[in-house]
């Protein structure tokens, strides 16, 4: 009987320990958690903090006060307006007309020359004339060629003029060639260097050489077209043998140069 009383439970103390302990439990202190609401905040607050509202105001740039200008930059812009205008209309009339009429450069040759007089005064002066015989070729089908006056041609050596002379004034039509026989004279003061210059140039190389320039103002015709009077330059070196008088002379080598000037 002792031991069955020893042995007996007693729900009733075991549930007052058990009631104790959870009393104990409740009653311990908690262990602080990281809150999930930033200190200084409201729970009511959302998760994220926007910024107050702000009324932006509109920032208006204001404009420079335009310069004005004044008349004599206007009157400049308009001038080279004008300029600009002039050229391409010019260069569109002048690539029409060469469409229309194909212009090509007129032609020249020396074919003759003959020395009539080259003497040597007392007075060391020396006198020169010139048989010259140019032929002029004008190779256009609707180009002419009016050869005004005014013309001058000359002949020189080594920068020294020996003579001068001119064109007569004539038409040269559509594919014409034209023979000119111009006769040149001269005379040159202290001509003893010159004459010394020469005799040296002839035995050293058998060839003297002569420059032949000719400056003729000339108008073209196009059509029915009378343009503005221009200037013909030629430039033409001759190599002759020798330059006695009443002798004959052979040219070696000739080449002329053409270009026009206003």
């Amino acid at each position: 009987m002792n031991m069955a009383s020893h042995q007996k439970i007693h729900p009733h103390n075991m549930s007052s320990s058990a009631h104790d302990d959870q009393q104990l439990d409740f009653e311990s202190p908690q262990v602080p958690t990281v809150p999930l609401v930033p200190r200084g905040s409201s729970k009511s607050d959302d998760s994220h903090h926007w910024p107050p509202f702000q009324r932006t105001i509109p920032v208006i740039h204001t404009k420079p006060p335009r310069k004005r200008r004044s008349c004599c930059c206007r009157f400049l812009c308009w001038t080279l307006s004008l300029v600009f205008l002039l050229i391409l209309l010019v260069g569109a009339a002048a690539g029409i007309l060469y469409l229309v009429f194909q212009p090509e450069l007129p032609k020249y040759s020396i074919d003759r020359l003959q020395i009539t007089q080259f003497n040597l005064t007392s007075n060391s002066s020396l006198t020169a004339t010139f048989d010259v015989t140019i032929t002029a070729r004008n190779p256009n089908k609707k180009v002419g060629v009016y050869y005004e006056g005014g013309s001058r041609i000359s002949v020189w050596y080594t920068g020294t003029s020996l003579c001068q002379g001119s064109l007569p004034r004539f038409y040269q039509g559509h594919r014409n060639t034209t023979v000119l026989d111009v006769v040149l004279s001269g005379q040159t003061e202290d001509a003893n260097t010159l004459i010394t210059s020469l005799q040296q140039q002839q035995q050293q190389t058998g060839i003297i050489p002569l420059n032949l320039r000719v400056i003729q103002p000339v108008r073209i015709k196009l059509g029915e077209f009378k343009l503005m009077e221009v200037k013909f330059r030629v430039r033409c070196r001759l190599d002759v043998d020798n330059l006695a008088a009443n002798n004959a002379i052979n040219i070696r080598n000739s080449s002329c140069k053409f270009r026009f000037t206003i």
